[in-house]
């Protein structure tokens, strides 16, 4: 089987993350990913101690989320902890809304940015990329659609692809798949629940327990080199449930 890994923030209110470890090691997770808060400082003792607490579990953490301000401002900081704890994909996760772009050539230009942030971190070995939401499939007024100007600006990011969030901006996510699917170096795993369910969700499901054809999609992905498989749920309601919900259903696909 694939091997599967665990967004960190989705158990942010579950805390802490040491009783959250043996959760996901019980169930059969061998890889977590991690964020911003996570590892907010780069004290070594810190990141040891972190470090340490994974492979006390047999998990990894072989991929990040950075924002685009440290990944620029503080590339020394990002690359210490991304080494620290054995990363080898360092990941800009979003884009504040009142910092989104609102013209093509802006949202270029950002994808031009970003490939200038990237190239620290792919010139130490890492890879680099971008992880989307729903806004970039959000056509613009000429029609052109952010995510396309994205990588037309940064022609060497790879593409970690949240699925739920290309369904959710209104898109084909089999399409993309096809159309960059050879960008797409880590995915993730969530779902959608069905229309007027799981409102105290944010309208998330566990994994198999919702709208998304998951089995489908892994279908699609089969061709290219994902290397990261990744569960998440932006706001469950019981971590347990999810951690093991979804990992069964993941085995199935």
């Amino acid at each position: 089987m694939t091997a599967l890994g665990f967004q960190l923030y989705s158990a942010r209110n579950y805390q802490p993350f040491s009783e959250i470890f043996p959760k996901l090691a019980k169930a059969g997770y061998k890889e977590v990913e991690g964020y911003g808060a996570l590892y907010a400082t780069v004290d070594p003792d810190a990141l040891q101690k972190l470090k340490d607490e994974l492979a006390e579990h047999d998990l990894t953490m072989p991929t990040g989320h950075f924002g685009i301000d440290m990944l620029e401002s503080e590339t020394d900081k990002v690359l210490t902890i991304a080494r620290a704890l054995g990363m080898d994909a360092v990941y800009c996760p979003f884009l504040m809304p009142d910092q989104r772009p609102t013209d093509a050539a802006v949202w270029r230009a950002f994808g031009e940015r970003l490939q200038r942030a990237g190239k620290p971190f792919k010139d130490a070995g890492f890879d680099f990329g971008w992880h989307n939401h729903d806004f970039e499939f959000k056509a613009l007024p000429d029609g052109a659609i952010p995510m396309d100007l994205i990588f037309d600006g940064g022609p060497d990011l790879s593409w970690e692809a949240d699925i739920a969030w290309v369904i959710r901006g209104g898109a084909d996510p089999l399409a993309w798949i096809s159309k960059y699917g050879d960008r797409i170096t880590a995915v993730h795993v969530k779902d959608i629940a069905p229309a007027g369910e799981n409102a105290d969700e944010d309208g998330w499901a566990d994994v198999g327990h919702g709208t998304v054809d998951w089995k489908g999609i892994m279908a699609a992905l089969q061709p290219y080199k994902v290397r990261h498989f990744i569960v998440e749920h932006d706001n469950p309601n019981d971590i347990q449930r999810l951690i093991d919900r979804s990992i069964a259903s993941f085995k199935t696909y």
